[in-house]
């Protein structure tokens, strides 16, 4: 049974309860973390046990729950890996184009704790009152090295990209988006050439399992394009799930009680899920990691940059 959130946590809690109404064994999905908490916080609230594929943010409930486990790297682990690239880069002054949102303000966190420390500056630029073009400006102003991506796809995004790549005094600076956007075919559509070398985390290895490649073969076929590494996240959820009712049934609080006991080889290794400090879910600690971009010379080409 398939409910479409639309990205409005609203609709999420309102599809959770109508699934749960209907008897439901459990729920899977959801990519935007804001979401993705909004029907975590109803599933743990309602004892519908939850399997998130692809939503990173840390805090998916206010309090420790047995009721939700995550594929998904936590957005503190996967965006300090990222922190790690920036400064083995060279980069140590870098701005953030961010919209408002918990999982913007989230991310801009992580990167200040993380590089403050280590010597690095992080300046925020409030996408609700700068426009692309002021973005460059800014950027001039403060002397960054590097431009992330804390923003909307495909707008804002895709405008700022196409601004600053036009922007002479900006020739030098990286644009990064760690979030993951330049991943989907569409980024690849809309900016070309300007939307290679922005590097983002990508939750894949560098080589695919034997499993991993039929499924990629598999998915290939069906999506008419190479699989992004979210698909790959949806894949091993349902891996898992089949795997949970098999063993256990449908009852709801038996899947709920095993995911501690859950060892399930995946597209990307082996998924066991733990207790991880600071993460309020069962997690899988943790999926491959790499920093990776689209090859200037060959668009559809993915480089790998740094491995987490």
């Amino acid at each position: 049974m398939v409910r479409d959130t639309a990205a409005d946590p609203q609709r999420a809690a309102a599809a959770v309860d109508e699934l749960a109404r209907l008897g439901v064994a459990a729920l899977a999905g959801e990519y935007h973390s804001v979401v993705a908490r909004a029907a975590a916080a109803r599933a743990d609230a309602l004892g519908l046990p939850y399997l998130c594929s692809s939503a990173v943010l840390d805090a998916l409930t206010e309090q420790p729950t047995e009721w939700v486990a995550r594929i998904a790297p936590a957005q503190s682990h996967g965006w300090q890996v990222y922190a790690d690239f920036l400064l083995s880069a060279g980069h140590d002054r870098i701005a953030v184009a961010a919209e408002s949102s918990v999982y913007w303000a989230s991310g801009a966190r992580i990167l200040r704790d993380y590089l403050a420390p280590r010597g690095g500056t992080v300046i925020e630029l409030d996408m609700r009152v700068l426009a692309p073009t002021a973005v460059c400006d800014e950027l001039a102003d403060n002397s960054a090295t590097a431009l992330l991506l804390l923003v909307g796809h495909p707008e804002p995004a895709v405008s700022i990209v196409k601004s600053v790549r036009r922007d002479r005094r900006l020739a030098e600076i990286m644009i990064g988006a760690p979030a993951g956007q330049p991943e989907f075919a569409e980024w690849a559509r809309l900016l070309g050439h300007d939307g290679a070398a922005i590097p983002f985390l990508r939750y894949l290895p560098e080589r695919l399992s034997p499993l991993g490649a039929r499924v990629e073969t598999a998915l290939r076929e069906r999506l008419a394009e190479t699989p992004s590494f979210v698909a790959f996240e949806g894949y091993d959820t349902i891996a898992v799930l089949a795997d949970v009712l098999r063993s256990h049934g449908a009852d709801r609080a038996r899947t709920a009680e095993s995911w501690a006991r859950v060892a399930v080889e995946g597209t990307r290794g082996q998924i066991r899920f733990s207790r991880t400090p600071g993460i309020s879910v069962r997690q899988w600690a943790w999926p491959p990691i790499h920093v990776v971009d689209r090859d200037p010379a060959e668009p559809d080409r993915f480089r790998i940059l740094h491995a987490g």
